[in-house]
């Protein structure tokens, strides 16, 4: 396996920014869901974008308005939208339709059904993320960011109309077996490079980026 590309999320200081553009990075994530400890404004977000103006902007948000879109849209210098919430392909094709930007849907995923479901957005989005479901006894989990795992071989093989990105519980010491596993040429990390939550670690990052680099050479 060659080519594999990494989002680093949730960022929220320009250090963790600059850092992640160095690394390598192809994608930096700023969280608009304030619920998060990864939560950004997007005045916020508009500086730590331009401390990278080189990476691609990924906008994270969970069942957002209009308005909010727009907002980050306006300020942010966005490549991709990441809806992170309950919205339906409806939604979606709606929002690329009226904001012009392509749209990332996140799926939640802990069995062979989730997959089946996912294929409602397959045609509707212009990307797919495989995350982990929360078990419903975590009453604390976020739509993301919860470094849980799902069982990757659930992917093996399979073929999309679009591409997609793996996440959920990723680190630098499994990342490269998640990758040969699933067949992912795109993953995500968030809580895998932190120190704390909300908190990104530079040198987990570096660390992180480092592992994806490797894989295939």
């Amino acid at each position: 396996m060659t080519g594999v590309e990494a989002k680093i999320c949730g960022l929220s200081t320009v250090e963790a920014v600059q850092g992640a553009a160095a690394a390598g990075a192809r994608y930096v994530g700023f969280v608009f869901y304030e619920p998060s400890p990864r939560h950004v404004s997007p005045a916020q977000a508009a500086g730590l974008a331009s401390a990278a103006p080189a990476v691609e902007k990924v906008a994270v948000m969970v069942d957002p308005g209009d308005d909010l879109i727009a907002d980050v849209t306006a300020q942010v210098g966005v490549a991709l939208l990441q809806l992170h919430g309950s919205e339906d392909p409806r939604r979606v094709a709606t929002i690329r339709r009226t904001f012009g930007v392509p749209v990332m849907k996140a799926v939640c995923v802990s069995a062979e059904e989730d997959l089946t479901k996912a294929r409602e957005w397959e045609h509707a989005a212009d990307m797919l993320l495989f995350d982990a479901k929360p078990p419903a006894a975590r009453t604390d989990a976020l739509p993301g960011g919860n470094a849980l795992m799902f069982d990757w071989d659930l992917l093996r093989d399979q073929t999309w109309a679009c591409p997609w990105m793996l996440s959920g519980g990723l680190t630098a010491d499994n990342v490269a077996e998640a990758a040969s596993v699933s067949g992912a040429r795109f993953v995500d990390v968030s809580s895998g490079v932190e120190s704390s939550p909300g908190q990104k670690d530079p040198a987990l990052i570096t660390r992180f980026l480092a592992a994806v680099a490797r894989i295939g050479a």
